[in-house]
């Protein structure tokens, strides 16, 4: 299983240039059960990323792109009266899929971006007081701009904390660039990229995650973690126990790519920043949401061996 997951990430590779580090977060988020956000300017790769994971796992695929006139109905789907018969027929939205791209979501209203609030965390929509459910491996990436760019809506705490974790791309390094400009047709090659999941391996893989042993000594460390969120006074408000969990889970699941059975403190240190960063706000500018700065004041603050 595991050479599976590492010829997945391989051909994701083969079209997302130089990225490794996210094309491993993207899969760990994929196998701990969780929502992807990815956070950058336009033009770095999002949108490839998120089309290139659909086709190597195998996953029903639907974009949708966000604006400021979307409305709810736009994504999870309508009744629509049929004269013939005379009753209303629900049509489906884009949300009904396997893998959601969410482009661009703060582009379009709270109102709008609520809509997804249900479908992420309990995998279903309910439309008109009828509940529809969406497939078990349901699976949203979505993309945001830099909430200073102009047209933006920021999206709420609710929104933010069903992510479980936000990454970002940033430019390639020259080498992976330059092997972009010559590398032709990005959406030709995502095309052509094999199958490298089905579903049941999936399922097998993500059974195998939560098999991961979690010592007694790294609970507590997670909980000094925690806990420094929670009483620092640069911050506005802590980690809730669901970010805790979210930690814990992404852990396992890296560990489990890395090949281990149990999981060591550099997992939790390498995933604090996607898994916590969106989470938090500094209590001197509450409009601004965590960054490697804060993480890592966050680690050199908290001791590993309590």
């Amino acid at each position: 299983m595991r050479e599976n997951l590492r010829l997945l990430m391989d051909q994701v590779g083969s079209v997302l240039y130089g990225k490794e580090e996210q094309i491993k977060q993207s899969v760990v988020c994929l196998l701990s059960g969780g929502h992807l956000l990815i956070e950058d300017l336009p033009g770095m790769g999002k949108t490839t990323l998120a089309h290139a994971l659909a086709k190597v796992i195998g996953f029903d695929y639907q974009r949708v792109q966000f604006t400021s006139d979307m409305l709810p109905a736009d994504i999870l789907g309508a009744s629509i009266f049929n004269s013939n018969t005379g009753d209303f027929v629900f049509h489906k939205g884009p949300v009904f899929t396997q893998l959601l791209l969410a482009d661009e979501i703060n582009r379009t209203t709270p109102k709008t971006q609520s809509a997804l609030l249900e479908a992420m965390e309990e995998r279903q929509v309910t439309v008109e007081g009828e509940t529809h459910l969406l497939p078990p491996s349901f699976f949203v990436i979505a993309t945001q701009n830099p909430v200073s760019q102009y047209g933006t809506f920021p999206l709420p705490e609710s929104q933010l904390d069903r992510f479980l974790m936000r990454i970002q791309l940033g430019y390639p390094t020259e080498a992976a660039e330059r092997e972009l400009l010559v590398g032709g047709d990005v959406r030709g090659q995502i095309a052509n990229l094999p199958v490298c999941l089905d579903l049941k391996e999936l399922s097998q893989i993500r059974k195998g995650c939560q098999s991961v042993k979690v010592a007694e000594s790294i609970i507590d460390y997670v909980q000094r973690l925690i806990r420094y969120t929670r009483e620092s006074p640069d911050l506005e408000y802590g980690i809730s126990p669901r970010g805790g969990l979210a930690l814990l889970n992404c852990a396992k699941s890296w560990a489990y790519i890395e090949g281990r059975e149990y999981v060591v403190p550099e997992d939790i240190q390498g995933l604090l920043e996607p898994v916590f960063a969106h989470r938090l706000r500094t209590s001197d500018n509450a409009a601004e949401y965590g960054g490697n700065a804060l993480i890592r004041k966050i680690l050199n603050q908290v001791d590993v061996i309590g």
